[in-house]
């Protein structure tokens, strides 16, 4: 029954409360007539008196203020004329609790139900005809408003309860909601963070290539070994951009070819600095400020990509002459690199491209900040302050 879709199950339900009541009225009607002395018979209007409270029921989810009324004017009606008894009241009492629990006009639904009750128990009094066997005893009539009573009540806790998991299941979607969303974001800030890595490792990488290769290619027939140093500095650049490139796709691996795999180079960092800047084909000046101290790992490889993606701007973008100077200064709770070359930018370079919009998102994404522009030399300079969580 569950597999089944929704509206089905509900048709079943429906159904199935309109039948047993069906049941329940005419069974019942039938034993209290032939239980009489002498038995009676139930007569011609007696069975559509009967079966329009259950049948009423059928609709009930579309129309429970209609069907309360419709089972209730059906059961004062037979209640006319025949003696009390609790089965022809079925279809009434659980129109009544549907009503009530839907939640739809409750006052509506309460209104006719004690209009009801009120008239079962005046009409039998007033109306000329009415055989005297109808009219309710006292113990009747209490017992049934009782009955009353306590369907509403049931009905509206049945309602409080179905409120309460409707905003269960509410809160609970919107959890899945939040978390799937979280989820692409950490996959969105994943994937852009693994951009950076390999727009900086390929970046410099590729810049250095094409200078060696422009030289190697210049001196190859005049000085053929300058040319060969050319070529080893290429073989060398692209060994190290491959070893980068595979430990920045790692990450992709799953555990289970992560244990079976070799370990990974570890993420480079101010350690390598020397090597950085001995192959980064210009002339580079490398300055430390401060006393030198172990720094958090991400602020370690940020400091390193910044310089690495700034040298490979300048020799991108500066004068074939251009120098640079490195600096690298320990603050109490931050740490500072700066880059600033000699030269003026070529005309073709863009100081507002992707490799100054990388540095800044890297350098912000740790909490710091980035700037770059012209100096007053007539250089340019790009300074990262990346914290470090010390005391200021």
């Amino acid at each position: 029954m569950r597999h089944l879709p929704e509206r089905r199950r509900r048709g079943w339900h429906g159904g199935g409360a309109a039948v047993a009541a069906a049941l329940f009225h005419v069974l019942g009607a039938r034993a209290a007539a032939r239980a009489g002395a002498p038995p009676v018979d139930l007569g011609v209007l007696a069975y559509p008196l009967l079966l329009a409270g259950p049948a009423a029921l059928l609709v009930r989810r579309r129309a429970p203020i209609a069907v309360l009324a419709v089972a209730a004017a059906a059961t004062v009606a037979y209640a006319l004329t025949a003696a009390p008894r609790w089965t022809f009241a079925v279809a009434g009492v659980v129109a009544l609790f549907h009503a009530v629990r839907t939640g739809r006009r409750t006052p509506a639904a309460v209104a006719i139900a004690a209009g009801a009750y009120l008239s079962w128990l005046v009409l039998p009094l007033v109306l000329p005809g009415v055989p005297a066997a109808v009219r309710p005893e006292p113990r009747e009539a209490v017992l049934t408003g009782v009955a009353l009573v306590l369907t509403v009540l049931l009905g509206g806790a049945a309602k409080v309860r179905g409120e309460h998991y409707a905003e269960m299941a509410k809160a609970h979607a919107e959890q899945q909601r939040a978390r799937a969303e979280r989820q692409r974001r950490q996959a969105s800030e994943e994937r852009l963070r693994m951009a950076r890595e390999l727009h900086d490792v390929l970046g410099h990488h590729l810049s250095l290539i094409s200078v060696q290769a422009n030289v190697g290619l210049h001196l190859m027939d005049s000085r053929p070994e300058q040319a060969r140093e050319a070529l080893t500095a290429i073989r060398a650049a692209s060994a190290e951009a491959l070893a980068e490139v595979r430990g920045v796709l790692g990450v992709l691996r799953t555990d289970d070819e992560a244990a079976e795999a070799a370990p990974r180079q570890p993420a480079p960092g101010l350690d390598r600095l020397t090597d950085l800047t001995a192959d980064a084909g210009i002339a580079v000046d490398t300055r430390v400020a401060g006393a030198a101290r172990p720094v958090p790992p991400e602020v370690d490889r940020a400091a390193y990509r910044i310089v690495q993606e700034a040298l490979t701007n300048v020799r991108r973008h500066g004068p074939a002459d251009a120098r640079a100077v490195v600096t690298v200064a320990y603050g109490p709770a931050d740490l500072t690199v700066t880059v600033a070359n000699d030269g003026p930018p070529a005309d073709d370079a863009d100081p507002t491209g992707n490799g100054i919009a990388g540095m800044r998102a890297r350098a912000e994404s740790l909490g710091g900040t980035l700037s770059a522009g012209p100096d007053t030399a007539g250089g340019f300079r790009v300074a990262a302050v990346l914290p470090t969580g010390g005391t200021p």
